[in-house]
């Protein structure tokens, strides 16, 4: 038989994150817990993480929900296969726990050369919205420490400010040194957008995420027709969970890539839908974080590997906060690496009950 509980762990951004949705200084998680009762020490861990004002399970009810999965764990797989699917985050949480039980309570979810620690995972470095010098100051830095992929957020400072940090950019390192991703989350107005995509595209842009908001599928079909730069699809993909929707909004669309976050998607699983039609209409991919702390990027750091994607991953994330939970996740040279060697820190969330 199985037992369950949960505790909240907010956790604080080191430095406040900048995004043209605003300002992220902390963000909400609900560690899952799931043990055997009749062995204590054997225990599966899930993080139920949500973005404030864009995870559809942002909503009153949350915790309501989670402990309601938690007085009925035994019956789990009704919540996997159904019961969830307006609580993505809670869905993953659960999916992560039990993998993690079914593997002996380790946290490795998916045995791999990855948590052998004989591979690594290549990643973008992440450079959030901020004022010209202080954006420029983490360019240097991310640069620095070896990464050759660099994801911008853009749309919130001023435009002409955005231009001048991609040409300063691109004055010092040329796209064969340098990949440039950029992210706007729904930023540019539609009317406004292939304008700003022309003029980014001077920079040599691998990647746009989200230039307009979400359900504008005619405009963003348009739009991805139109655009010198590749786009992607992020906050699209949120809510979808029928395949014939997700198969619908692909074909309506026909973005160049999406970008996968199990957290905001649904698991492992609802993710792996995406994958399979994107790959069904030529679309590529990658994965990122939905800003999970630690226990989520290791679930979604082993899930990746197996997909042996070899794009850069957007899984450079659990440096971000003050309070993460140490892990066995390093980086070293742009890539994400699992130390076997190294002990989960558990006691502030197990001892927590």
């Amino acid at each position: 038989m199985l037992i369950a509980h949960f505790k909240k762990h907010t956790l604080h951004f080191k430095e406040p994150g900048g995004t043209s949705r605003g300002v992220l200084v902390s963000k909400d998680s609900w560690i899952l817990i799931v043990g055997l009762e009749d062995d204590p020490l054997t225990f599966g861990i899930g993080e139920c993480s949500i973005i404030r004002g864009l995870s559809i399970d942002d909503r009153p009810d949350f915790e309501g929900k989670l402990q309601q999965v938690c007085d009925d764990i035994n019956n789990w797989q009704y919540w996997l296969e159904e019961g969830l699917f307006e609580y993505p985050s809670i869905r993953f949480g659960l999916e992560m726990a039990i993998a993690d039980i079914a593997e002996g309570g380790n946290k490795i979810l998916f045995p791999s050369r990855f948590t052998e620690g004989k591979e690594g995972i290549p990643i973008n470095g992440l450079v959030w919205m901020g004022d010209y010098s202080t954006m420029r100051k983490r360019i240097i830095e991310k640069i620095e420490s070896g990464f050759d992929c660099i994801k911008l957020k853009v749309g919130a400072i001023n435009f002409d400010d955005e231009i001048k940090l991609l040409k300063l950019i691109r004055t010092d390192f040329s796209d064969s040194d340098i990949e440039l991703r950029l992210d706007a989350n729904g930023a540019f107005p539609a009317n406004e957008a292939l304008e700003k995509l022309i003029l980014l595209s001077q920079f040599n842009i691998h990647s746009i995420e989200q230039p307009i908001k979400q359900n504008q599928w005619e405009a963003m079909h348009n739009l991805c027709r139109k655009s010198p730069i590749p786009i992607a699809l992020d906050e699209e993909l949120i809510g979808l969970t029928d395949p014939e929707d997700i198969r619908r909004m692909l074909e309506d669309i026909i973005p160049h890539y999406i970008i996968l976050k199990p957290g905001l998607l649904g698991g492992f699983g609802q993710s792996s839908a995406f994958i399979r039609e994107a790959e069904n209409n030529n679309i590529g991919w990658w994965v990122t974080s939905a800003l999970e702390g630690n226990i989520g990027l290791n679930a979604i750091a082993q899930w990746t590997y197996t997909l042996e994607n070899p794009m850069p991953q957007g899984l450079g994330t659990g440096k971000l906060f003050v309070n993460n939970i140490p892990s066995p996740l390093n980086i070293v040279d742009a890539k994400l690496y699992h130390n076997p060697n190294e002990d989960w820190n558990l006691n502030s969330i197990i001892d927590g009950k």
